[in-house]
Formats: C-alpha cells, structure tokens, sequence
C-alpha cells in the first residue's frame, strides 16, 4: 500500500493539493484574483497554513489548464483572455451543453432533479425580491457572488446529469475561464434577473416535456446571448483602455 507524504499541518499532501487547487479556483471564480493578476505562492501558503510544495504543485496544474500563465517579468499571473479566446470558449460551452440538455431530456429526468434545478434557479427570484425591496438598481458585490452560485450551479447540475465526469470538468473548466472576465461586469438589475430566470424556466419546461429539440434551442439562445454580452463588455473595456492610455500619452 501507499503511504501519502504529510505536509506541514500533517494532513496528506495530496489533500493539502487539492484544498490549494480548490481554492485558487475559487479566488478566480470571485474576482479576488482578476485577469492579468499576480500568484504569489508564499502568500497563498500563508492563508492555507500549509507548506508551498502543494501550493505550488496546485499552481503548476493550473497551468496546464489555461487558468493561470508564467510570465518572464511577473511570474505567474491568471490567464488574460482575447477576443478570440471569448468566442472559442463559449463555441466550445454550447457544443457540450446542448449535447448534454438533449441526452437528459430525452432520458427523462426524475421529478426530484426536476425540482432541483428550479430550486437553483429560484435562487435568482430570491435576488429580484430583495433588490425591489432595497430599491436599489443593481446587485451589490455580495448579492452577485450569490446570483454567479445559482447559475453556476443550475447549469453545473445540468452536466452532472451527464453522468460524464470528462464532460464535466471540461464544461467547468469553460465555465470558470470565462469567470475571470466577466467579474468586472456591474451587478444586474431587475429586468436582466427576471430574464435569466424565464430563460432557465423554459429550459427546465422543455426537459420535463421531453423535447430535445427545443431543450437544445433554449439553451443554445441562453448560452449566445451571454456570449454577446461579454463580447460587448470586452469591447468597452478595449475603448476605454484605449482612450486612457491615449489621455497618458498627451499628460505625458
């Protein structure tokens, strides 16, 4: 049998790995460590109390998935994603999706899963009533971190019923790329909530009917329309680059 090597706090390493993985991913996924962002292994070893072995075993497998990047002059930094990247990405989320969607409904789902998927997307109503309750116009910070869980999790349970773990870590993967970009998005508003919302309903409606077709044709319009998105807010975030530096150059 194989005896697992103990890190610092004498839990097995490749535990104290994959908790260090878990959480990097998990700093990415919440903006804490945005696009262009510098990893420091000694820092990221402090807040885990562990040793920087796993730490940087962690980071190194996050390199090999395209989350993180080494960079001659700064290290390792979190992955800056093009235009180009944007687009190949969410090609690659729909062909997966959409494949999945179609498999389950034409499986048919059990009512309890049926009911599971509504009780994540509900968590997007619970935000409505609170943001009309506030009268404020968009999520905050706390409330996004929360819409960002539901819809995460509502299309992260859609792939588990896969029962295709490759599919999966695959689909998150996407998912979680392209995270780093979209966290510099402002919080939604009410009109986009209840969208996204009636989106996911006509999803679910579409599986519990049993129809692939439109299962597949919902998701594809769900999935697009986020790609648009982010495509635009990619293209403001160039222009007002691009204007600042042009203001450094003249003050310059």
């Amino acid at each position: 049998m194989r005896t697992k090597i103990k890190g610092k706090s004498g839990k097995p390493k490749s535990t104290i790995r994959e908790k260090a993985y878990q959480y990097i991913q998990s700093r990415i996924a919440e903006g804490t460590l945005p696009s262009g962002g510098a990893i420091s292994e000694l820092l990221l070893a402090k807040e885990l109390g562990s040793s920087r072995t796993p730490v940087r075993e962690a980071i190194s497998q996050l390199v090999s998935e395209g989350l993180l990047e080494q960079t001659p002059n700064r290290g390792t930094v979190v992955v800056r994603l093009t235009r180009e990247d944007i687009v190949d990405l969410y090609e690659l989320r729909e062909a997966l999706e959409v494949y999945v969607v179609a498999k389950v409904t034409r499986e048919q789902l059990p009512p309890e899963d049926i009911k599971r998927l509504e009780h994540l997307s509900d968590g997007i109503l619970t935000l409505v009533e609170e943001l009309q309750a506030s009268g404020e116009e968009h999520l905050n910070a706390e409330q996004m971190s929360r819409f960002v869980a539901a819809d995460r999790g509502f299309h992260t349970l859609l792939m588990a019923f896969s029962f295709n773990p490759r599919i999966r870590k695959i689909v998150d993967e996407t998912r979680l790329l392209i995270r780093i970009f979209a966290m510099r998005r402002l919080g939604y508003g009410v009109a986009k909530l209840k969208h996204i919302h009636a989106q996911h309903a006509a999803i679910i409606q579409a599986i519990v009917e049993r129809d692939p077709e439109l299962a597949t044709l919902r998701l594809a319009e769900h999935i697009q329309i986020s790609k648009q998105e982010r495509l635009d807010e990619f293209d403001r975030n160039r222009r007002a680059s691009s204007i600042e530096q042009s203001c450094s150059d003249l003050n310059f």
